[in-house]
């Protein structure tokens, strides 16, 4: 046997199997037990030794989910289901948390290409290398657009815009607002001039048909689709529509509660979102079906002492008339373009508003709004389009998302 096998070798022992040290042989019965299978209830026999771990594994057992994660260095979301009396249950994400914000890191690949501004000019004079995403500007411009493109569900929202005096630009107002909602919308804006005394909403837009509401009226019953009812309306560049009102004063003190709940029946049928332009008369029965069907109001005041009294004035007739959820979440657009704004303090003005009612607008004089003639949405001033967006979203936030809250 070769050396190295010879070092480990074991020694060859013959063994007698019968014979046993020290007595002869003997034999011992032993029982040998097979452990019982799961779903077999025949082998139940047998028990495991203890296990070591055994005192172990029972105070873990013992620990809830919570304490469990502490000592593992993990965080496990715990809350109570209804039924489990002091129960904890771990609760898993749900697939909606995996969004592209959490997920996807921007980088020069994955980042959108910025919109307008040095940075767009840097992203593609540099072939695409440098792209330092949007300008706060921008930034900020979608971000107001999100907060006017809140979505409703269960029917159209109703919104007057209304005050006790002429002249204060209400329906100059009107027409910003619902620019401003249709230029960032992707749903139907209209405005309905419900104004007795012969409104001039229609005039703020290129018209391009002369039907009124009396004719909506008159033809109601052959109105069959949005086709329909387009072929009453004037479109401006915003997609905003507007309906005129009668331009015979005459006819237009016949225009009652009956006759507009028959025109904002079926404009809530086509739009998501119903403008009405007001007039003065705030007793008229026009006035009362306007309020009735309203979501939330716009309340115009000018910039002179009797205008805003008046505008005052209006918020305390509403609340004496059982409008006061109205007027809580009501706004208030302080049109600096008219006469005195210069001679009055417009911050106590804000101050009396802010006391009465959700939120305050400051509309800033814009000359092609002064000319009180067609309003084009993209030649307005900057400063007029913010204050009209804010406007917007502020009164799309107070509008009930489901008609059921």
């Amino acid at each position: 046997m070769p050396e190295d096998e010879v070092a480990v070798a074991i020694d060859d022992v013959t063994v007698n199997p019968g014979a046993v040290a020290g007595g002869a042989p003997s034999t011992r019965s032993i029982e040998v037990v097979t452990p019982a299978l799961h779903g077999s209830g025949a082998r139940s026999g047998y028990r495991r030794e203890p296990s070591p771990y055994s005192a172990l594994l029972a105070s873990d057992s013992a620990r809830t989910p919570s304490e469990r994660a502490t000592a593992a260095g993990t965080h496990v979301a715990v809350v109570d289901l209804p039924g489990d009396e002091g129960e904890p249950s771990e609760v898993p994400e749900r697939p909606e948390s995996l969004t592209a914000d959490r997920l996807i890191d921007l980088n020069r690949t994955t980042r959108p290409a910025p919109h307008g501004g040095m940075n767009r000019f840097l992203y593609e004079a540099s072939l695409h290398l440098i792209n330092l995403g949007d300008s706060a500007k921008v930034r900020a411009h979608k971000a107001m657009s999100q907060r006017i493109q809140k979505r409703f569900e269960g029917g159209a929202r109703f919104v007057p815009v209304l005050t006790r005096k002429g002249g204060v630009g209400k329906t100059t107002i009107t027409a910003l607002l619902g620019m401003a909602l249709a230029d960032a919308r992707d749903d139907r804006v209209i405005a309905i001039d419900a104004n007795p005394d012969r409104g001039t909403l229609a005039e703020r837009v290129d018209r391009q048909t002369r039907e009124t509401v009396r004719d909506v009226v008159t033809k109601a019953a052959s109105i069959g689709g949005y086709t329909d009812f387009s072929s009453f309306v004037s479109r401006d560049e915003t997609r905003l529509d507007i309906l005129a009102s009668d331009t015979d004063p005459t006819l237009s003190e016949a225009f009652d509660d009956n006759d507009y709940n028959i025109v904002a029946g079926l404009a809530a049928r086509y739009y998501s979102i119903v403008l009405t332009d007001c007039g003065t008369g705030i007793v008229h029965s026009v006035m009362s079906a306007t309020l009735q069907r309203a979501d939330s109001i716009v309340v115009v005041s000018g910039g002179s002492v009797d205008e805003a009294r008046l505008a005052s004035e209006t918020l305390t007739w509403l609340e004496a008339n059982g409008y006061g959820d109205l007027v809580r979440n009501a706004i208030v657009a302080i049109n600096l373009a008219t006469q005195g704004t210069h001679l009055v303090k417009v911050d106590e003005i804000e101050a009396h508003f802010q006391s009465r009612v959700r939120e305050i607008v400051r509309i800033p004089y814009d000359p092609q709004l002064a000319a009180g003639s067609v309003v084009n949405w993209h030649e307005l001033r900057p400063v007029t389009q913010h204050a009209a967006r804010e406007l917007a979203a502020l009164v799309v936030e107070g509008l009930p998302v489901d008609r059921g809250h």
